[in-house]
């Protein structure tokens, strides 16, 4: 895998923006599927799909608006950004499509991608600390 530096969330190279905005896909879809199987719905390709296109738009339009990819792996800006971004226009997108919007479903979303699009990065963030700490 490509080096960026040793912060960090720095100065992305393409390989790795890729890699995160791939991330944060599959982890939007992760936490459909899920969601999906939680409520007995089913796991079919198109009801993931209709779950989580909402979500999916939120994460696409917050990392176009605040151009992520150029350090999309720090937690702060990037991380949070896409976080709040994809559960705000979700949810917003939810309840212009007719879909259900309501307080229990709000705060499980909230939670669910703060773990996924956060928890990743923060893994991501000490495995680079780390290796930095033994190269010095």
């Amino acid at each position: 895998m490509p080096s960026t530096t040793d912060r960090p969330g720095t100065q992305a190279v393409p390989a790795l923006t890729a890699a995160a905005a791939a991330a944060d896909f599959i982890l939007i879809l992760t936490f459909a599927a899920v969601g999906r199987d939680a409520h007995a719905r089913g796991e079919t390709v198109i009801g993931v799909l209709s779950t989580a296109w909402p979500f999916l738009a939120g994460a696409a339009v917050t990392w176009l608006l605040l151009r992520l990819w150029r350090r999309p792996l720090a937690l702060w800006p990037a991380g949070v950004a896409v976080w709040l971004g994809t559960v705000a226009i979700g949810m917003a997108l939810r309840a212009l499509t007719g879909q259900t919007v309501v307080l229990p479903f709000v705060i499980v979303a909230l939670l669910s991608m703060a773990v996924f699009l956060l928890g990743y990065r923060l893994i991501v963030a000490i495995v680079l600390r780390l290796r930095a700490r033994r190269r010095a």
